[in-house]
């Protein structure tokens, strides 16, 4: 069940409430306007095996993130092979259709922003593997960016993070940001309040919410992190 925390902070797992079966596809929607998202959401979409719908992004930018299984991405007339860790932009007007050869599911996590339509973003390849970018320190921990304007998105940056056991100095943002545990124990922090996330938390911070994300295990706290609008991840204001 969803847990509400301090200031409007929302904590669900993937797979709260209903899904929305569309063919081989299945979608939980997490975070978005219905829950109090401003601009932002969080969705679980997992593909069985088999070809997808097309599903034909609006005016959003969007960002995905492949969090488990192998298979081929079409964003309009272009194929793509792609497995877990990588980060894919899909720009207003393109369609994405999955083709999934294999037994086993596949499942990304997507997040879509609104489209500042006066940007004019890169043309850059849509696809980033995390292994390819460069690991940035900020105090005890690091975080990888994939998605940005380097890949083409002016709008939203996606990026992983890693966080050591125990607990940062509360703090915020001037931004909306969702986030996804990858791997690890803790606890998310909003004001006085807190919840105990895992792998597939999915939570929902709005913009000046002050939070903290505290890892209460003995190993690596690794979350997936979407915010908008664009900008660095290390950037925060100590409450």
């Amino acid at each position: 069940m969803a847990v509400a925390l301090e200031g409007g902070c929302r904590v669900s797992t993937m797979h709260e409430g209903d899904s929305g079966v569309f063919g081989s596809l299945k979608v939980w929607t997490q975070i978005g306007r219905a829950t109090g998202a401003e601009a932002i959401s969080l969705r679980i979409l997992e593909f069985g095996p088999g070809t997808s719908p097309g599903l034909r992004n609006q005016e959003f930018d969007e960002v995905i993130y492949v969090q488990e299984g192998d298979c081929t991405v079409f964003i309009d007339d272009a194929a793509y092979e792609v497995g877990p860790e990588t980060g894919i932009y899909l720009r207003p007007g393109q369609t994405l259709t999955v083709e999934n050869s294999g037994p086993n599911l596949v499942r990304f996590v997507s997040s879509q922003c609104p489209k500042d339509t006066s940007s004019t973003p890169s043309e850059g390849p849509p696809i980033v593997k995390l292994s390819d970018r460069r690991a940035l320190p900020t105090a005890d921990r690091w975080y990888r960016v994939l998605v940005d304007d380097e890949i083409g998105s002016e709008q939203v940056t996606q990026f992983v993070g890693s966080i050591p056991p125990g607990r940062a100095p509360d703090h915020f943002h001037e931004y909306e940001e969702v986030l996804f545990i990858l791997r690890g124990e803790g606890r998310m922090w909003a004001g006085q309040t807190n919840t105990p996330i895992g792998p597939t938390s999915c939570i929902y911070l709005p913009k000046r919410q002050v939070h903290c994300v505290e890892n209460t295990g003995e190993g690596e706290l690794r979350l997936l992190g979407v915010f908008y609008p664009a900008g660095s991840p290390a950037v925060r204001y100590e409450a």
